[in-house]
């Protein structure tokens, strides 16, 4: 990592760290949930936000585009503690619980972006780029709205799980 002494050089490595995350879920984590669930709601769910997933990879790079920097993703370290902990998880687990195991782990990612997401909107705002902010905003809206979608279908797991595994 170089070093960061201004706003801008924290912003845009902040947006190379998402950019990190929505690269890294479009082309291995989201197409490795969707096999690995048995829940037919959960796999919808996931293969709609795969679609969202790569436009949030594309407005990430135009941000980049609209600051004249070259889009650079950056190890996400907290994304990459995510994974590790989804896959102990999973490897400690029944198969019969694999679909919450995965829930969970996805309202974490989605927790974990909302809060990259907001904290780049107010940079964002605060250096005056409102155009970047509308599409972080996007993307913001979008991972708002897979929560309460994978919440609500862990919610649901969670009951017939805990009635068939009682």
């Amino acid at each position: 990592m170089s070093h960061l002494s201004t706003p801008r050089d924290l912003f845009l490595h902040e947006l190379g760290d998402i950019l990190y995350v929505e690269q890294k879920l479009a082309e291995e984590t989201l197409p490795k949930l969707i096999t690995e669930v048995q829940s037919e709601e959960l796999r919808k769910g996931f293969e709609r936000h795969l679609d969202q997933t790569r436009g949030h990879v594309t407005n990430v790079e135009q941000v980049f585009d609209m600051l004249g920097a070259q889009p650079k993703a950056e190890e996400c370290i907290g994304f990459e503690g995510l994974k590790k902990e989804h896959d102990q998880l999973v490897s400690e687990s029944s198969q019969a619980l694999i679909d919450l195991v995965d829930a969970g782990a996805a309202a974490r990612t989605e927790h974990y972006e909302i809060a990259a997401y907001e904290s780049l909107i107010a940079m964002a705002r605060a250096m005056g780029e409102s155009d970047a902010v509308t599409l972080l905003d996007e993307n913001l809206k979008e991972e708002k709205k897979a929560l309460r979608e994978v919440e609500s279908a862990a919610k649901t797991l969670t009951k017939e799980k805990s009635k068939a595994l009682a």
